[in-house]
């Protein structure tokens, strides 16, 4: 063997000493931890507009339902209906934390007795309080002037994080809900249907509902009292079950007859509350899957189409210095709740997505244009009629004086 061949096999063999030997048989190392693949959970495949969508058709179908049991079908209780949705309310999510994972998050709540007492039966005491005052208003307004009243709901929440000394005040932020506050002033005194109690209870409803946000914020806020609404739900709805049972012993549960049960069915009560249960489930998924935005601008959006609701089922009169009150409101809240910054971004992506759409398709950007502003002109004008939608005591004065004049 030639020095060459003994130092060619030298440098193979050195090789292969130096590198180590492969064994297919080997198991391979994991290019993704397997453990942490399981964790995972699996993307949703539901588009976040089914979750929006789904919110706003029950939060608006909770108003609308609760306003037609307690006007339209006469059962004039409204603190013993909010009794049956918190028991109902309760029930549901006993089993639900025993059956599925949807309520785990209870786990990482450090609730004792004392936090119990101090926290949550406050705070259950102002969301009670909130929803008997809100469920008899609808005794006394329509279902459009309520939801323009509680558009006032921000604007108290910040006054009590001022005064209690959550919040810092500031200048710009006090202008900006001035706005919302004159808005609500100026729909206010175009109201036709004025009652004086039922304004007096709704606001009563929102300054408690601000109480709750507030007490939420200063007491559960930290990372040890981490709640999403269905967990809240969990711990808030025993403590206001109780508390509604014992004020509607006193004033209504004396007064019902089996026969106003019996007039509404048993088993309309039972769907109205499984709807404002799942309202309260949709709430979940919809924070879950969308963003702060999203929630602010479905709000909004709810708000437009239960105004129109209310028109459309109930008949109910609408002054166009209402809708210019509340348009001012509405502009307010949503610039208090994103700010500009946000809303610069915002409208900075629509025109360059209008920009994008108009080189596709020109003529029907046209199309849209003139379609726009004949709406506008539509509504300013129709605007400038004393009311939208038809007020059956008036039609009948009319034609009953027409009647007698003849």
């Amino acid at each position: 063997m030639g020095d060459s061949e003994k130092y060619s096999e030298k440098e193979r063999m050195s090789a292969d000493i130096g590198s180590p030997v492969r064994d297919n048989t080997a198991p391979m190392l994991p290019t993704v931890n397997p453990e942490v693949q399981k964790m995972e959970p699996p993307a949703s495949k539901i588009h976040p507009a089914f979750y929006v969508m789904a919110w706003i058709s029950l939060s608006s179908s909770v108003i609308i339902f609760n306003k037609w049991i307690l006007d339209t079908a006469k059962f004039h209780f409204p603190i013993t209906l909010t009794c049956w949705h918190l028991v109902f309310a309760t029930v549901m999510t006993q089993i639900m934390a025993r059956t599925t994972h949807i309520l785990d998050g209870r786990k990482s709540v450090k609730m004792t007795g004392r936090v119990y007492l101090r926290a949550i039966v406050p705070i259950g005491a102002f969301f009670s309080l909130s929803l008997m005052c809100g469920n008899i208003t609808y005794l006394y307004l329509s279902v459009a002037f309520i939801q323009m009243l509680k558009a006032t709901t921000p604007v108290a929440v910040l006054i009590l994080g001022w005064a209690i000394g959550i919040d810092q005040f500031d200048l710009k932020t006090f202008v900006n809900i001035s706005f919302i506050v004159l808005g609500i002033a100026i729909a206010s005194y175009g109201e036709i249907k004025f009652v004086l109690v039922g304004v007096l209870y709704q606001l009563g409803g929102i300054c408690f509902e601000a109480g709750r946000l507030v007490s939420i914020q200063r007491l559960l806020s930290s990372s040890e009292f981490k709640m999403d609404p269905l967990v809240s739900l969990y711990y808030f709805a025993p403590v206001c079950a109780i508390m509604n049972f014992c004020v509607a012993v006193v004033f209504e549960l004396p007064r019902i007859q089996m026969a106003d049960l019996y007039y509404v069915g048993l088993w309309t009560l039972l769907a109205n509350a499984m709807v404002a249960f799942a309202l309260n489930v949709s709430v979940v998924f919809l924070i879950g899957r969308t963003s702060g935005l999203v929630m602010t601008l479905c709000g909004v959006l709810k708000d437009i189409l239960l105004v129109a609701a209310s028109i459309a089922i109930w008949g109910t009169p609408i002054s166009g210095l209402q809708y210019f009150g509340y348009s001012i409101a509405l502009g307010g809240l949503i610039y208090y709740k994103l700010g500009a910054a946000t809303l610069k971004a915002q409208f900075s992506d629509m025109n360059r997505a209008w920009a994008e759409y108009g080189a596709k398709h020109p003529a029907m950007r046209k199309v849209i244009v003139f379609g726009g502003i004949v709406l506008v002109l539509f509504i300013l004008l129709g605007g400038l009629a004393p009311t939208v939608g038809y007020d059956s005591t008036y039609l009948q004065s009319v034609i009953k004086n027409s009647d007698e004049a003849q």
